[in-house]
């Protein structure tokens, strides 16, 4: 007979991780055209004591490392124990997308557009489909770690489900330079998620293929914190100073050229200033972009030459 106070047995494809042992499991997924095995590498911590079971995963596009480093310096960490409850780890979600660089898989459909997925669907959606049969159950809370798209650096920001209270909590007490609500995507891990009530944090930072250390730092840290407010790891108090903004928008391009950020990522600014400018190649023009409003800036476009209607700065208030 188990004791109340202890925890649950973890399974991943057939593999059991009882309380007080640590096991390293893979999801079978599919071959490559020379017959190599693709798997997806799955840590499990499982605490004696019971708690919460906490996934943070990286990965889900392949070409956002920063948080691939973040997971392995977690892992390595020999100084972080499990307490009580589980903390199940994916460095690499979209293995294909990793050993490509590549957002998406070989197909080119995007995981995190493919969700719950189907076991007879696209290499995404089976992917998609195998994870949300192995793991999902079995977790409580989800730590997703992305960077920005393209040459999109985003400063670190956690995103939570709009009218989610639990996954609002959770972002401010992860303790980001900022955190918002964020509209659910079709398809998407935190669509999903939400639809078996489960609280997800998404963490931006940084761009796709660069490591970024104040974005890595970061995500390591506030895994941290939220598994210290669990009460899964020892961790003394403090108080989150995280920005909570309460709306966010876009700034576009208004003509194509080459352009030239003038403000440094995360900083404030205020209505009216000037934020960069786009130049055409012969000196002719010089387009000033401007802040709409107080505010500040969460993500810079870093590509070089833009075409109208690119988006140049990601603003919050």
């Amino acid at each position: 007979m188990h004791s109340r106070e202890e925890n649950k047995t973890i399974t991943v494809n057939g593999n059991t991780v009882k309380p007080g042992q640590s096991q390293l499991v893979r999801i079978e997924i599919a071959r490559l055209p020379t017959g190599t095995l693709i798997d997806i590498p799955i840590h499990v911590f499982n605490g004696k004591q019971a708690g919460p079971t906490v996934l943070v995963q990286a990965g889900l596009h392949g070409d956002e490392i920063n948080g691939v480093e973040a997971l392995r310096r977690l892992l390595k960490d020999r100084a972080l124990k499990i307490e009580k409850g589980a903390l199940i780890v994916v460095p690499v979600l979209n293995i294909f997308g990793f050993i490509h660089f590549s957002r998406d898989v070989p197909d080119g459909k995007d995981v995190n557009r493919s969700f719950p997925g189907s076991s007879k669907g696209s290499l995404a959606s089976r992917i998609a489909y195998h994870y949300t049969s192995e793991v999902l159950p079995q977790i409580d809370i989800a730590i997703d770690l992305h960077t920005g798209g393209a040459q999109r650096h985003n400063h670190p920001q956690v995103r939570y489900t709009s009218g989610d209270s639990k996954s609002e909590e959770l972002a401010a007490l992860f303790d980001a330079p900022f955190h918002f609500p964020s509209k659910l995507i079709r398809g998407s891990f935190r669509k999903v998620m939400h639809t078996m009530r489960k609280p997800v944090l998404i963490y931006e930072a940084g761009e796709s293929m660069r490591f970024d250390e104040h974005s890595i730092k970061t995500a390591v840290t506030g895994i941290k914190n939220v598994l210290g407010h669990l009460g899964m790891i020892s961790k003394g108090k403090r108080k989150p100073k995280s920005m909570h903004l309460k709306t966010t928008k876009w700034l576009r391009a208004p003509r194509a050229g080459m352009f030239i950020p003038e403000i440094e990522n995360g900083s404030s600014v205020s209505k009216n200033q000037i934020l960069g400018a786009i130049n055409d190649t012969y000196s002719k023009t010089n387009k000033k972009i401007k802040a709409p409003s107080d505010g500040h800036i969460i993500c810079i476009n870093h590509q070089a030459v833009v075409n109208q209607g690119d988006a140049l700065f990601h603003i919050g208030r």
